[in-house]
């Protein structure tokens, strides 16, 4: 049982993990929604909401400690000017899971880890286009039908080509 162990090794080193979670959270902070493994996106989930606090906090040293964690300046500046401000009355839970199923390939749960302001630009429904009735046409009668077969016959097929006599050896 794993009483008290706060951490999934997720199968790789100390280092290995510390940097993929850091790649994880930066995706996210870039694009806003990151598709992951679920177990992936439940380890991820508590870096990002520690960094959101540090950004809404905004003094130089929750930015070195923010560039620490992760160690890319330029999305630490998208995470304090753009991100973290819009938390500011938030007091936490900046964060959803949304689970998607397994995955076809070796049926890992795959899950959504996205910003709780998110919204899903969906696509619009094409228009349908309503088919205009048809219009009605007078109906023929059986004797104008007879006669209108016997005008249409016509004799479009290809003359034979006489067969030439084969020479005898």
């Amino acid at each position: 049982m794993r009483h008290q162990k706060n951490t999934r090794k997720l199968g790789r080193t100390s280092q290995h993990r510390d940097a993929m979670l850091a790649n994880i959270v930066c995706s996210l902070i870039i694009h806003k929604r990151v598709k992951t493994t679920l177990a992936k996106a439940k380890t991820a989930r508590p870096l990002a909401e520690k960094l959101v606090t540090l950004g809404k906090g905004g003094t130089l040293h929750h930015y070195r400690l923010a560039v620490a964690k992760i160690g890319q300046e330029d999305v630490v500046k998208k995470l304090f000017k753009e991100i973290a401000p819009g938390f500011k009355d938030r007091k936490g839970g900046y964060t959803r899971i949304l689970k998607l199923g397994p995955r076809q390939s070796d049926s890992a749960p795959i899950a959504f880890l996205e910003w709780v302001d998110y919204v899903v630009e969906a696509k619009a429904p094409a228009p349908k286009t309503e088919k205009a009735p048809k219009a009605d046409k007078p109906k023929a009668t059986k004797s104008e039908k007879a006669e209108a077969v016997d005008v249409e016959v016509v004799d479009d097929k290809p003359a034979k080509k006489a067969k030439s006599p084969k020479p005898q050896a």
